[in-house]
């Protein structure tokens, strides 16, 4: 069977190829995508076939795609650009006589009022129009995409936001990743929506906690208002699209658009999900 992985030099889709690896794929039938294929080298050196695939240019889809069994779209990295990348992909893999798409969405993505989750909601829509069979991997939040807080963290003792007492279900990219590589090598996902999320929801006082047994040193969670989480941030120097990139998540937080932990996750896994302290402590590492 023929796997095509897109974003292979994206941290998503390089664990994703590894754990097609772990379970046994033969390395010639993985197929590594990405723009810059010379980041795929030492894959190519494991038998991993790789090749050019950029979405900005369909002629290298096609060519990516041709004879695949099974695609995975990982979702791109470029926001207000997805649609049309993912739609040249889509169609791509139609020309191509792709068995099946697979693709890397938001959590609750036909239904969520957060703004991240526009543009996958548009993504499935066309993939649901497509005609080729399809699965989606409605992702919930990175446990990873919190380092940046731990290290604020290290430095001040301090973990600022506006969340109040919403809940985050993270988990590790690892453990979504191993959900993809069991989705693309077994049967009985044909046009099924997965909501993947860690087995438990925190709130930004146990994120605190967590990083406090991380670090080794004592960290508060500061909850503040939004405005008061505004002048913070423009106290610190961000530029204007950060700082509403920031509020807007806490908001959405807040609201519980990322607080629901499923059983999807560890159900394809067959493991649980990897801990919040644990995941930061590994991610830190």
């Amino acid at each position: 069977m023929s796997i095509v992985v897109t974003g292979a030099t994206g941290h998503l889709g390089r664990l994703v190829v590894e754990h097609l690896l772990t379970l046994g794929t033969p390395a010639q039938d993985i197929v590594a995508t990405g723009r810059s294929v010379d980041r795929l080298a030492d894959l190519a050196a494991r038998g991993v076939r790789t090749t050019v695939a950029d979405f900005d240019d369909p002629s290298t889809l096609v060519a990516a795609f041709e004879g695949a069994d099974v695609l995975l779209l990982v979702s791109g990295s470029e926001v207000g650009r997805r649609v049309p990348q993912h739609t040249a992909a889509i169609e791509a893999a139609k020309t191509a006589g792709v068995g099946r798409i697979v693709y890397t969405s938001a959590p609750h993505a036909d239904t969520t009022p957060l703004p991240l989750a526009t543009e996958h909601r548009a993504t499935e829509e066309v993939l649901r129009a497509s005609g080729v069979t399809w699965t989606v991997l409605r992702n919930n939040w990175y446990t990873e995409n919190y380092l940046p807080v731990l290290d604020q963290a290290a430095d001040t003792g301090v973990i600022v936001s506006s969340t109040g007492t919403g809940l985050v279900a993270s988990a590790p990219r690892d453990d979504y990743a191993a959900a993809a590589a069991v989705v693309l090598t077994t049967d009985g996902h044909d046009d099924r929506v997965y909501e993947l999320s860690g087995d438990v929801a925190w709130t930004h006082d146990e994120l605190a906690a967590a990083a406090a047994e991380v670090l080794g040193r004592p960290v508060e969670h500061r909850a503040v208002s939004t405005e008061e989480h505004r002048a913070i941030l423009e106290g610190a120097g961000l530029d204007a699209g950060t700082i509403g990139f920031l509020l807007t998540l806490d908001e959405g937080i807040a609201r519980g658009d990322l607080a629901d932990a499923t059983a999807d996750l560890r159900t394809l896994t067959g493991r649980p999900t990897v801990p919040l302290t644990e995941a930061l402590r590994t991610a830190r590492a």
